[in-house]
């Protein structure tokens, strides 16, 4: 007596994609449109995560260069476009042949995806460290200096110290650790896009806080960034106490 189709389904659905080619093998044979449909969704399932397999491990290209070094360090920032709140700088060192799929510049994700991996650097890194400069400092120093800061805090709060640094385009000054500046290395480099999360994922918790308190303004939404609705705010209510006074002397 053949399978229930039901059975069948959940099968496929509590499957890990390393799974899916001995269930397809199973039941490719089966002529019933249900089990087919479950197929074919498999099958599928299965080329997007031979696909992200490789795609990864493109993206391991400079951590494969630098494996001599024992921890290898991705440096990156978020913020420094923003007209409000702080700009945030993540270091994170990922253990040798790192198993998290996905990673990718963080802009490149949808905020679900940056949260559920958030969670899993934070659980499988072998160390975070976050950086945060806030609006005063910014226009005291400026933006630049302010990121560079940033991304020295970042460092400095790492559990162990990196041999080398892996950073989004920028040289850091002031840091003795050797440095690899990439271009767009959020999506070249596991290490730096997932600093490129633990940032992006920071600031944006600390924009929606800020959001509760500061009301008016839509930093929940915008994240402090220009929107129309956010610079309309600016003008009714005149600046908050996280605008960077720098920034906002067009509209104020």
């Amino acid at each position: 007596m053949a399978e229930k189709i039901e059975v069948i389904k959940a099968a496929f659905g509590a499957a890990e994609e390393a799974e899916l080619s001995e269930l397809i093998r199973i039941y490719e044979q089966d002529t019933r449109s249900g089990v087919a449909a479950l197929v074919k969704r498999a099958k599928k399932r299965l080329a997007d995560y031979e696909k992200e397999l490789e795609r990864t491990e493109q993206m391991k290209a400079y951590e494969k260069k630098y494996a001599d070094y024992r921890y290898i360090c991705g440096i990156d920032e978020v913020g420094r476009g923003p007209l409000a709140g702080p700009v945030v700088a993540g270091a994170v060192i990922l253990p040798k042949d790192c198993p998290i799929l996905y990673l990718n510049d963080s802009k490149q994700l949808s905020e679900k995806k940056r949260e559920e991996l958030y969670e899993v650097i934070m659980q499988e890194a072998v160390a975070v460290g976050i950086g945060c400069i806030g609006p005063e400092r910014i226009d005291e120093i400026n933006i630049l200096q302010a990121t560079y800061e940033a991304m020295r805090e970042a460092i400095g709060k790492l559990s162990v110290k990196p041999d080398i640094l892996l950073n989004d385009a920028v040289t850091i000054p002031e840091v003795a650790i050797p440095q690899v500046p990439i271009i767009k290395g959020d999506a070249k480099s596991i290490s730096i896009a997932a600093a490129s999360i633990v940032a992006k994922v920071t600031r944006d918790r600390m924009m929606v806080d800020y959001d509760s308190v500061l009301p008016g303004y839509g930093f929940a939404s915008n994240k402090g960034y220009g929107a129309a609705v956010h610079i309309e705010a600016l003008k009714k209510y005149g600046p908050s106490p996280i605008h960077r006074r720098t920034f906002i002397k067009n509209f104020v």
